[in-house]
């Protein structure tokens, strides 16, 4: 069964319950606020409103968008992106442009103007839905010259070369459209985060996301009074996948406009939310906050509270084990995957498997994942090799590029470019992306080792370890540590906590500075490489 058709289903059985909340903070002052429904006016809330959106909005407003996307050539094996902010428009946009049998075409918000015209241009793709802030990117780009025809703007200034959303869109017809969709039909491109280079255009279908409904609510068994936090960006799998857990079970769903403490602890409790999907940078930020004492848990209802569950990078144990001294009764569980697996897991820990918190779990439901040698021989349990997976969820190719495919796809199964190993008991740990690698002297470096290691100080916030130069040995480790916020140390301090990791694996340089992370918490790797990587390291 296509996806779309479980939007269906919620909005027949149960259409007037809430599928949906917004809420834009006032501290979140990017944000346009527009009216959820359509009646004939159009009005615009103030910035700190709470919107709402029931199921038969949802559903009736994706009618709407496939009748316009059809009505202007824009049906089946068409490309239509979607560049706006996390918004309650996302979601009739996506399930609108899927009913009319074209393919969505998710960008990240961050791009710069030449990086969205190279998404665009990659997948061909012919109409793009934005949101008010890319009014001249998209203005930029369609003066260059474009694949794409069709702009539509949810700005209530509509620039003249774009429709408007609310009138000429949702004015039009909400019939459900004659377009038959089948599971093996293209549905969607993705982009991969490009932390190791350029982005990939990822082509799924409607199997692989319907799969994922499977993979979400089996391992985190939502049920229709559960309520999701969902502050991830949409335009990546992690936030969108894990929502379809929510799409299973008719449940709500909280979209949270603003990452700061205090505006997720409120939104925890104010909206008695039961499950929350979290990136170690939020967890981070809320711990720094209670224990420096700027906020308090005992201030916020958080009693409904049961499950937080964290993926997109490695979690580091150390992170955790704070986090439970808070809650300690809380379930907890860690998802991998990547784009290319249709998002979160494939690969995840359960619930049930505190004790192993570090690793990233076994084969999810339908999943096979196993570490194979260079040769594509199986690794022996304990020994470094690469991960690769094996389900329902793994992507048709990659877009235009061929060489890529062959590469990762090899007799069915998606070799993922992460390295890890497998305890005796099966479960699996990660220690590295492959191409993050140091290879110093002759010895494998995994960074991931030493940036747990690092975070174990109290004062340490962030951590990034890369490869600096070295005149003898080629390749040294070399750290970026951001501190906490009021703390205070000096490279002496750190060069001496490493002094208990092996000599080959000590940092030989420490620079203190950001550590960025993109929209979906992974360090920017190559952006480091790029700024500190060819500096000669400290001795």
């Amino acid at each position: 069964m296509p996806i779309t058709e479980l939007l269906r289903n919620n909005a027949i059985k149960n259409g007037d319950a809430v599928a949906m909340v917004e809420l834009s903070p006032r501290s979140c002052s990017d944000r346009i606020v527009l009216a959820s429904d359509y009646d004939g006016s159009i009005s615009f809330p103030d910035l700190s409103a709470r919107r709402e959106m029931t199921w038969k909005t949802m559903d009736r407003d994706a009618d709407r968008i496939a009748n316009f996307c059809i009505a202007h050539g824009l049906g089946r094996g068409k490309h239509v992106a979607v560049l706006m902010r996390n918004a309650l428009e996302w979601f009739p946009i996506y399930f609108g442009i899927m009913r009319s049998g074209a393919l969505v075409v998710p960008i990240n918000f961050r791009n710069t103007t030449e990086e969205t015209r190279k998404c665009l241009e990659l997948t061909r793709s012919e109409a793009i839905f934005f949101g008010p802030e890319y009014s001249g990117q998209m203005a930029s780009i369609r003066e260059e010259g474009t694949s794409v025809k069709t702009f539509v703007s949810t700005s209530p200034d509509c620039p003249a070369f774009a429709a408007g959303y609310f009138d000429r869109v949702r004015g039009a017809s909400a019939e459900p459209p004659n377009v038959a969709i089948s599971d093996g039909d293209d549905a969607a491109i993705y982009f991969t985060s490009g932390t190791t280079g350029e982005p990939k255009a990822i082509l799924h279908t409607h199997a692989s996301i319907m799969s994922v409904c499977v993979t979400e609510q089996t391992h985190h068994g939502q049920k229709a009074g559960d309520v999701f936090l969902c502050l991830a960006p949409l335009f990546h799998t992690g936030a969108m996948m894990h929502w379809l857990g929510s799409l299973v079970s008719c449940g709500k769903a909280v979209l949270l406009r603003d990452g700061k403490p205090r505006s997720i602890l409120n939104a925890l409790s104010e909206e008695g939310v039961t499950i929350a999907f979290m990136l170690v940078p939020w967890v981070q930020d809320i711990l720094q906050e209670v224990e420096s004492g700027n906020l308090s848990f005992e201030d916020y209802d958080l009693d409904r509270w049961r499950l937080m569950h964290i993926g997109a990078q490695p979690v580091p144990p150390e992170l955790i084990a704070r986090w439970r001294e808070f809650f300690p009764e809380q379930q907890y569980d860690t998802n991998y995957g990547l784009s290319e697996s249709m998002g979160p897991g494939c690969v995840h820990l359960g619930i049930e498997n505190l004790r192993k918190v570090g690793a990233i779990g076994k084969p999810g439901i339908n999943w096979q994942a196993k570490i194979v040698s260079d040769d594509g021989e199986d690794a022996p349990r304990g020994t470094i090799g690469e991960l690769i997976v094996k389900g329902p969820g793994v992507m048709k190719l990659y877009y235009r590029d061929e060489e890529s495919t062959e590469s990762a796809l090899r007799n069915g199964w998606l070799y993922t470019g992460d390295m890890g190993y497998a305890d005796e008991e099966g479960f699996i740990y990660l220690v590295d992306r492959k191409k993050d690698v140091i290879i110093s002297g002759g010895e494998n470096i995994f960074p991931i080792q030493i940036e747990d290691h690092i975070r174990t100080m109290g004062c340490v916030k962030d951590v990034a370890v890369i490869g600096g130069y070295d005149k003898r040995l080629l390749e040294v480790p070399v750290a970026i540590v951001s501190l906490k916020d009021g703390a205070a140390a000096a490279e002496s301090d750190l060069a001496a906590h490493c002094e208990a990791l092996p000599r080959y694996k000590r940092p030989r340089g420490f620079i203190f500075a950001d550590v960025p992370r993109n929209a979906t918490g992974k360090i920017e790797k190559p952006r480091l490489r790029a700024m500190y990587g060819g500096a000669p390291a400290n001795k």
